[in-house]
């Protein structure tokens, strides 16, 4: 054997034994003056009062953090006879839902036309030209790659209907 060897086996046993025995006495020690400690008291909870309950009573009217429209009454459009709604129409699913809430996730085409991805209502939704959506029934007119473009039939306020332009734009990285 080596003398470097030997060094080395000789260090290591060395270092080993400091690593034996088995003494826990200050431990135990320690241990024994907490068992004779009394035993400590432990606090009730705390009692919390209750407080009155809270009915938000606004969720009908608008939201704040939308933009608001301002109403120019000299140059407001006065709206047709022959536009309204047509009351007989078996209204379609995507009617029961606010235009603001859908948006524009892409497009698809196929031998059969093209279609818009609109995402809203719980779910992603095709719409083709000539869908209704919104609550104002509204009217896809055209589909493109970037945006859908819907016509909406509101009320003037005077007993007639608008044709309102809305657009939907296509919102990336979603």
């Amino acid at each position: 054997m080596s003398p470097i060897r030997f060094l080395l086996l000789s260090a290591l046993m060395l270092g080993l034994s400091g690593c034996g025995g088995n003494d826990f006495g200050d431990l135990d020690a320690y241990m024994n003056e907490v068992r004779l400690r009394p035993p400590g008291k432990i606090e009730p909870t705390p009692t919390f009062r209750s407080y009155p309950t809270f009915t938000y009573s606004a969720s009908n009217l608008r939201s704040p953090f939308s933009r608001q429209v301002r109403v120019d009454l000299a140059g407001q459009q006065h709206g047709s006879r022959n536009v309204k709604p047509d009351p007989n129409r078996v209204k379609q699913y995507l009617e029961g839902f606010n235009i603001e809430q859908f948006e524009m996730v892409g497009t698809i085409s196929n031998a059969s036309g093209s279609f818009a991805l609109l995402r809203g209502a719980g779910g992603v939704h095709r719409l083709k030209v000539g869908d209704y959506l919104g609550r104002n029934d509204g009217r896809i007119v055209a589909i493109s790659a970037s945006q859908v473009d819907v016509v909406e039939i509101v009320p003037d306020g005077e007993g007639a209907w608008l044709e309102r332009p809305r657009t939907i734009p296509l919102k990336e990285h979603s």
